[in-house]
């Protein structure tokens, strides 16, 4: 039996954040092997494609793939099929431990559970009052800094340089703090270890 809330997700574009830690020395291996996938992966129903951010010289061997998919549906086609199935088993010899796997709908993309959390379940009616008054302060403040130090640019310049500013403050910025701020209220049922 099927949950009220499966149908209505259903409907909307799925994140899967996967994190693999390669074995030393095989990390061109795994970046071939990963570049297969992804091509391949691009020809199923519902793929919006992948961003994989590489482990960086002085961390550890961690690779983060970024899975879109426009539907929990479309996922779900890709986590039973025979193209999974042959690419893990392929995998098994390049990485240190199983993938971490974390899915995310909707607006949950934007907000980082704070440390601790078992259930990173967010109340989408307060990340979506959390995001609109966001995004109202950063439109309202950043827009009118633009169209005054850019005031003889065409507007479709000025609407663009807006925007990354204000994508990237929300990203790297605003939203990580305001998730761990506002943690208490945003995870309201959360469970701590």
């Amino acid at each position: 039996m099927d949950h009220p809330q499966t149908s209505e997700s259903q409907a909307e574009p799925v994140t899967v954040v996967v994190r693999r830690r390669v074995r030393p020395g095989k990390e061109s291996a795994y970046e071939e092997w990963l570049g297969a996938l992804i091509k391949e992966a691009s020809a199923l129903p519902g793929y919006l494609g992948t961003n994989v951010q590489r482990p960086s010289a002085a961390g550890p061997r961690e690779y983060i793939s970024v899975f879109r998919f426009d539907s929990v549906e479309h996922l779900r086609g890709f986590e039973q099929s025979e193209l999974r199935q042959r690419a893990l088993a392929e995998v098994v010899d390049l990485v240190e431990a199983d993938a971490v796997w974390e899915k995310l709908t909707g607006l949950e993309f934007w907000f980082t559970p704070p440390p601790g959390t078992v259930v990173p379940q967010p109340s989408r009616l307060r990340m979506a009052l959390v995001m609109i008054a966001v995004v109202y302060g950063l439109v309202l403040s950043i827009g009118t800094l633009v169209a005054l130090v850019l005031q003889a640019a065409p507007m479709p310049l000025r609407l663009l340089v807006t925007i990354t500013i204000e994508v990237f403050l929300m990203t790297y910025f605003l939203m990580p703090r305001l998730t761990r701020w506002l943690a208490g209220w945003i995870y309201p049922s959360q469970k701590r270890k």
